[in-house]
């Protein structure tokens, strides 16, 4: 069985002051807090939700 591949997502900046659309993504990618850490799978939806605020959102390596 394949093992379904994980990245872990950092929020780095405030959504204070950003559009709602941007508000939105973070939220559907959990995130709420700043330097919250989620992990969430590596899917090209997940992928293109963290292209749209790269400025707010970090990929965290181990």
């Amino acid at each position: 069985m394949a093992k379904n591949k994980t990245i872990r997502l950092k929020q780095i900046g405030s959504p204070i002051r950003r559009p709602e659309s941007q508000r939105k993504i973070l939220i559907g990618l959990g995130l709420n807090k700043m330097h919250k850490i989620v992990e969430r799978q590596d899917t090209p939806e997940v992928r293109g939700a963290v292209a749209k605020v790269p400025h707010l959102v970090a990929i965290v390596e181990d």
